[in-house]
Parts: C-alpha cells; structure tokens; sequence
C-alpha cells in the first residue's frame, strides 16, 4: 500500500496556519478541526515547518503561558520530514518508528499534497491485517 492510497480514502486536505499567527491561534484552530498538526505557511514553498501539539507543550512546560503570546515560527518544527504519494505505508512506519514523528506532509511535484498522520498509518495497516484474516478464514472454510 502507498499514501497515495491512504490520500485517496483520507483526502488532500490540509489544515495550514501562516507564520505570524499566534501559538493560541493555532491551539484554537487544532481544537477546532480535531487534529495534531498544521503546516506552517510562509516564504518558501510548499511550507515553512509543521506545528504540533508537542511543539506547544514543550515550549508551555519552559515558558509557562508567556508561550501562547508567541508567534507559530517561534516555536514550529523546521527540520520536517516528507514523502511522496510512491512512499510505502512500511517505509511510513519505519520512519514515523525511528524518528518518533507522527505527521509527515506529503509533497508531490513541489506542492502540498496531503498529510499523514500516525493514526492514518495504523488504520491502514489494521484494515490490511482485518483484510487477510478474511481472505485467510474464507480460504480454511473452502476446504
């Protein structure tokens, strides 16, 4: 299985907050639209970094509420780890796995094209594993 098959039940949308806005701006807008992570927008293209949860956290534990004032390009993930829409849902896990990440963007031609997250990977991979138990018992039951 490739994200290219995860995007296609998932979507291509992605949720994105310029640069400037503030931590709470951000805090809001992941409350609001349930999730972990946003793509930070900026200059460079497709994106500037990726703010997550674990981002706020962090800098609430060093700076206390003063953290929530700051702008998101203070505190995002610069060093941001993509795919395409060919990498493997195992090569997926391998990396999310070792580099303990839980949102990888995917970038196709040089454009935003999706996110993954961590519980995208674990579904896919449970609706593999449910698929071939069923394939397994309709095989036994043949016999």
């Amino acid at each position: 299985m490739k994200v290219k098959d995860l995007l296609a039940n998932k979507g291509h949308d992605v949720a994105t907050i310029s640069q400037e806005r503030s931590v709470a701006d951000a805090l809001a807008l992941l409350k609001e639209r349930g999730i972990g992570a946003l793509i930070v927008t900026g200059a460079t293209a497709p994106f500037v970094g990726i703010f997550s949860e674990r981002d706020a956290v962090r800098a609430l534990a060093t700076r206390g509420a003063a953290a929530l004032k700051e702008t998101v390009a203070q505190l995002m993930s610069k060093d941001v780890m993509t795919c395409d829409e060919t990498t493997s849902v195992t090569t997926l896990m391998g990396l999310m796995t070792e580099r303990r990440i839980r949102h990888i963007p995917v970038v196709q031609d040089g454009k935003l094209a999706g996110m993954i997250s961590i519980g995208d990977v674990v579904k896919a991979r449970f609706d593999e594993l449910e698929h071939e138990k069923k394939d397994l018992l309709d095989y036994v039951s043949a016999r």
